[in-house]
C-alpha cells in the first residue's frame, strides 16, 4: 500500500489546514480536561473536610487563595477557549471559501472533473458531464466509471488507473466515451490520487478535456496533405508511399505482381481554355468518379483458364498527382494481361461522354504502364518509365496505351540527351538558316523563299526532322525562331541590295503552335523587322490550317494583330486539317499553300488532281493567291499552270540550301550565262542530291 511521504503531506495547503483544525481541537480538549481535573480537585478540597487541615491556622487564608486561584484558572480556560474557536472559525471559514471556490470552478470549467474511488464507483462528477456527454447526475450515479468507455480502451483506462493507485502518479491518456446520443468523443484524461489522512490513497481525481473536435481538425489537416482537394483522391505523396511499400513486398514475395499506370487526359487544355476553368474542374472530378468505378469490385477482370472462367478482383490505388493526370497502383496482378484489360476498360469508359454545362464532351486519354519486375526499382524510377509510356501512346494517336519496355527506356535517354544539346545549341548559336526558292510556275523565276532551321552540329548538319518536333515540345523553338527571323531578315535586306528589283524578293517563315499562343507575337516581330529595316510587305508568314482552327476566335485576333504590321499570311499545309475555304474567309489571309501530299498524287489520280483544281479556283474567288508545295516533275508544273496556280516550291526547283548557294541561285537567274568560275559552289544540300524518301519530304524537311 502506498504512504503519502512528509514532503507530499506538507506541499499540500488542504492537507495542512486540517491538520491545524485537528490539532487545535486535540489541545483545546487537553485543556479543558486539565482544567476540569483541576477544578474538581480544588472544589472537593473544599467540600470534604477530611480532604484539608482544620486546626490549620492559615485555613480561611487559604480558603480565600484558592477561591482566587480557581476563579483565574476558570477565567485562563474561557479566554483560552474563547481564542481556540475563533481559531477554529477562521480555519473553517477558509475551508468553507476553499470548497465553495472549488464548486465554483467544478461547475464552470469546461472540463470535466470526477472523483472516483479505489474500486472505480463514482464519488463526484462535476456539472460539465451533463453539458459534454449528456448524461445526468442519476444517470451517472447508476453506472460505473469505465461503463462508458469504449471498449477497445477499456484495458488501457484500467491499466492507467492502477498504475497511478501503485505509484502515486497518474500518466497522460487518450480514450473514448459513449455520448448519450450513441456517438464517440475523444478524451484526454489525468490523473491525481486523493492521499488518505493514514497516508494512504483513497481514490483518484480525473480531468477529462474533450478533444474531439481538435482530433477532427488534425485528422482534416493529414488527410488533406495526402488527398488532393478537387477529387478527394490520393495525391502524389500518399501515391508514393504505397507505391513504395507494394515494391518493399514485391522484394520479399517474387510470386507478387503489381502495375503502375499514368493516365494523361488528351487535349484537356483545349477543353479548358474553351469552356472555362470551372468546367474543367467538373470534368476531373467527373473523370475521377469514371476510373473509381473502372476499379471497383463490379468491373472484375476475368481470366479464362482451363477449369472454367476465374474472376480476379485486384487492389488498386487511383491519385491525382495534379493537372489533368491520374496514376493508378493496381496491386496482386496474376498475370500482365489483367493490367491490359484493365487499361482497355478505362479506354473504353473515357470515350463514353460526359455532361458539362449541358454540353456532351467527349474525351480521351493516353496510358503508360509498367510491370514490377526491376528489384532494383524506385517509385520515382517506375513513374519515369510510366511516364515515357505514356508519351510513347500520346505519339501513337492518342486514345490508346504502351507499355514499358527497355527500348522505351533507350529513346527516353537519347531524347533527354537530345533536349540537353538543344538547349546548349541555343545558347552556342549553333543553328543556322537555309532557304528553298519560291519560284513563279508561269515564267520560273524564283520570286521569294522560305526560311528554314538547320543544326550545324560540329560533326554535321542535323535536319529539322530530326529536332525540331523536340524542340517545340520543350519551348527551344521559340528562341530558335526568332534568332532564325532576324537572320533571315538580314539576308533578305542584303539580298535586296545585290539584286534590286521593282518586285523585291520576298521571305516567307513558319510560325509555330508555342509562337501563335504568345500574346506578343505581333509585338516581337515587329520590332525585328524595325530592328532590320526590311519592308514588312516582303514577310510571308505561314500559319498551318490546324493551328489557325484550333481557336477561331483567339486565330482571328492574333492574324490581325500580324496584319496591322504590314506582313502577308499564308495558311500552310491546307488540306491536311479540317479546315474549309469558307471558314477562311474570316482570317485576313493573302495565300494557301496547297499540302504536298495533294500534289504528289496529282499526276496518278484523277480526284487528288480535282481536288487540287477546286481548291485553286475558290482560293482565286475568295482573293487569295496559290503555292504548291512539294513539286519534283515538270508534268506537274504542267497541271498546275493550266489551273492557273500562281508559286511553287519542290525539288524540282531546289532543295533548301545556305545562304551562299542561294546567292548563286539569284545570280543565275540575273545574269543567266555567267563567266565560267563565277557560280557558287553548290552545297551539300543542295538539289545535286538525290532525292529522300517521300516519308521524309515535310516542309521541315526540306
Amino acid at each position: 500500500m502506498f504512504h503519502w511521504s512528509e514532503d507530499q503531506r506538507a506541499g499540500d495547503p488542504h492537507w495542512a489546514r486540517l491538520r491545524e483544525v485537528e490539532s487545535r481541537e486535540w489541545w483545546l480538549w487537553a485543556f479543558a480536561v486539565s482544567v476540569t481535573l483541576v477544578l474538581t480537585v480544588g472544589i472537593l478540597s473544599l467540600t470534604f473536610p477530611n480532604f484539608h487541615t482544620p486546626i490549620d491556622p492559615f485555613y480561611f487564608l487559604s480558603l480565600r487563595e484558592w477561591v482566587r486561584g480557581l476563579a483565574a484558572l476558570v477565567l485562563l480556560f474561557d479566554i483560552y477557549t474563547i481564542y481556540q474557536h475563533l481559531q477554529l472559525q477562521r480555519i473553517r471559514r477558509r475551508l468553507s471559501q476553499s470548497e465553495r471556490l472549488f464548486q465554483l470552478i467544478t461547475e464552470n470549467a469546461a472540463d470535466m472533473i470526477a472523483v472516483v474511488d479505489r474500486n472505480g464507483r463514482r464519488l463526484y462528477n462535476s456539472p460539465a458531464y451533463q453539458r459534454v456527454l449528456g448524461y445526468g447526475a442519476d444517470e451517472l450515479a447508476a453506472t460505473s466509471s469505465i461503463e462508458q468507455v469504449h471498449t477497445d480502451d477499456r484495458a488501457r483506462v484500467l491499466q492507467a488507473a492502477e498504475k497511478a493507485l501503485r505509484t502515486g502518479y497518474g500518466e497522460r491518456l487518450e480514450y473514448r466515451i459513449r455520448h448519450k446520443d450513441g456517438s464517440w468523443r475523444v478524451f484526454e484524461s489525468t490523473a491525481n490520487v486523493i492521499p488518505a489522512l493514514e497516508g494512504e490513497i483513497d481514490g483518484l481525481v480525473i480531468v477529462n478535456r474533450d478533444i474531439t473536435e481538435r482530433k477532427q481538425s488534425d485528422a482534416l489537416l493529414m488527410h488533406r496533405a495526402f488527398h488532393d482537394i478537387l477529387t478527394d483522391l490520393p495525391n502524389r505523396a500518399l501515391f508514393l508511399d504505397r507505391l513504395q511499400r507494394a515494391i518493399a513486398v514485391a522484394r520479399r514475395h517474387r510470386d507478387y505482381k503489381f502495375a503502375v499506370f499514368l493516365i494523361d487526359i488528351d487535349e484537356f487544355k483545349l477543353f479548358n481554355d474553351s469552356l472555362g476553368h470551372d468546367a474543367g474542374d467538373e470534368l476531373l472530378m467527373q473523370i475521377s468518379r469514371c476510373l473509381m468505378a473502372c476499379l471497383r469490385t463490379v468491373d472484375t477482370v476475368s481470366r479464362q483458364t482451363e477449369d472454367g472462367v476465374i474472376v480476379f478482383v485486384p487492389e488498386s490505388t487511383l491519385a491525382r498527382p495534379g493537372g489533368d493526370e491520374f496514376m493508378v497502383l493496381v496491386e496482386e496482378l496474376h498475370d500482365p494481361s489483367d493490367a491490359v484489360r484493365i487499361a482497355d476498360r478505362i479506354l473504353q469508359r473515357l470515350a463514353s461522354p460526359f455532361l458539362i454545362n449541358h454540353h456532351e464532351v467527349v474525351v480521351s486519354a493516353s496510358i503508360g504502364i509498367v510491370f514490377s519486375g526491376n528489384s532494383g526499382a524506385e517509385p520515382q524510377d517506375m513513374l519515369r518509365d510510366a511516364e515515357v509510356a505514356m508519351y510513347r501512346a500520346k505519339r501513337g494517336g492518342k486514345g490508346r496505351y504502351e507499355v514499358f519496355d527497355v527500348a522505351m527506356q533507350v529513346n527516353a535517354l537519347k531524347r533527354l540527351q537530345l533536349e540537353t544539346d538543344l538547349r546548349r545549341a541555343l545558347e552556342l548559336k549553333q543553328f543556322c538558316v537555309h532557304y528553298q526558292p519560291l519560284v513563279s510556275l508561269q515564267d520560273g523565276r524564283i520570286v521569294g523563299c522560305e526560311a528554314l532551321s538547320r543544326w550545324q552540329k560540329p560533326d554535321g548538319l542535323v535536319m529539322p526532322g530530326e529536332f525540331i518536333a523536340v524542340a517545340d515540345d520543350i519551348g527551344v523553338i521559340l528562341g530558335i525562331n526568332r534568332q532564325l527571323l532576324r537572320e533571315a531578315c538580314l539576308q533578305l535586306g542584303e539580298w535586296h541590295r545585290l539584286f534590286p528589283s521593282p518586285s523585291p524578293l520576298t521571305l516567307s517563315v513558319n510560325i509555330t503552335a508555342k509562337q501563335f499562343a504568345q500574346s506578343d507575337l505581333a509585338t516581337q516581330i515587329g520590332e525585328i523587322l524595325a530592328e532590320t529595316g526590311i519592308d514588312p510587305a516582303c514577310i510571308d508568314l505561314e500559319i498551318t490550317e490546324n493551328i489557325c482552327m484550333a481557336n477561331a476566335e483567339h486565330s482571328a485576333i492574333v492574324l490581325s494583330e500580324l496584319k496591322a504590321l504590314g506582313v502577308h499570311l499564308s495558311i500552310d499545309d491546307f488540306g491536311t486539317g479540317y479546315s474549309s475555304l469558307c471558314r477562311l474567309q474570316q482570317f485576313p489571309v493573302n495565300t494557301l499553300k496547297i499540302d504536298r501530299a495533294f500534289i504528289s498524287g496529282m499526276e496518278s489520280d484523277e480526284e487528288t488532281s480535282e481536288i487540287v483544281r477546286i481548291i485553286i479556283s475558290m482560293a482565286h474567288n475568295l482573293g487569295l493567291s496559290v503555292v504548291a508545295e512539294g513539286i519534283e516533275h515538270q508534268r506537274q508544273v504542267g497541271m498546275l499552270r493550266q489551273m492557273h496556280c500562281e508559286w511553287g516550291q519542290g525539288y524540282l526547283f531546289s532543295r533548301a540550301v545556305a545562304a551562299e548557294e542561294m546567292s548563286g541561285l539569284l545570280a543565275r537567274q540575273r545574269y543567266p550565262d555567267p563567266c565560267p568560275g563565277q557560280h557558287p559552289k553548290r552545297s551539300e544540300t543542295g538539289s545535286n542530291k538525290p532525292d529522300q524518301p517521300k516519308a521524309a519530304r515535310k516542309r521541315a524537311g526540306q
